[in-house]
């Protein structure tokens, strides 16, 4: 009996061994959805859009895609340096955010808006970021506050001459809906929220002194 062809000796060889025929791409159980070219998976894209679209990722409030992002921190860190921003994951108090990388050496397009807090925004934030410094001066594991006397504090920054209360108790709790849509603070009950670690990191110590000092120098001169 005649030897087999050697390409088909070789053939019948990888067969045994477990080999199979490479799969197209429209069939590869790995593409997500029609003409895919990425490599990373569902859950870790799933992650990267999150960073993407939101200011922070919090492991308290998203505990999966936290451990996801730790998991793969080294390639979802590659895929956001393709686009000039970086990645900044504070484990210390489980945050996770982007920014915007620029350069004088370097032609950097900018793909991140700044988008600033307005006045009110700012006001309640300088509020909150005291009293979360105040609570853990004190020991305390947590810092809480009450919209009521969030309101009474903030509306003294304002304007004196602006009579118009029920204006500004509207600004206020507009900015109260904005930082807690940001995660800054978790509304725990009707109208009491608890304030997250996230106030450190949007308002450094450094910048909270600034303000405090600018508020008295404010007040100093209208009163």
């Amino acid at each position: 009996m005649s030897e087999p062809d050697s390409d088909e000796a070789d053939w019948s060889d990888d067969t045994a061994a477990g080999f199979i025929e490479p799969v197209s791409m429209e069939d590869d159980p790995a593409e997500l959805f029609a003409g895919d070219a990425g490599t990373l998976d569902a859950d870790v894209r799933r992650v990267l859009v999150q960073l993407l679209r939101r200011k922070f990722l919090l492991a308290e409030k998203y505990p999966a895609q936290w451990r996801t992002l730790l998991e793969n921190q080294q390639i979802i860190e590659s895929r956001l340096h393709d686009l000039f921003v970086r990645l900044v994951v504070d484990h210390d108090r489980g945050i996770a955010y982007k920014q915007q990388v620029r350069s004088a050496e370097l032609d950097v397009p900018i793909l991140l808006k700044d988008d600033p807090y307005n006045r009110a925004e700012t006001l309640v934030l300088v509020h909150l970021r005291t009293v979360f410094q105040r609570e853990s001066g004190a020991g305390e594991t947590s810092a809480r506050v009450d919209i009521e006397e969030l309101e009474q504090t903030v509306l003294t920054y304002f304007d004196p001459e602006d009579h118009n209360l029920a204006r500004g108790q509207r600004d206020i709790r507009k900015a109260v809906e904005r930082l807690a849509t940001e995660g800054l603070i978790t509304e725990e009950s009707a109208g009491r929220y608890r304030i997250t670690p996230l106030v450190e990191v949007v308002l450094s110590t450094e910048k909270l002194t600034e303000l405090n000092q600018w508020l008295r120098e404010r007040n100093e001169v209208t009163s």
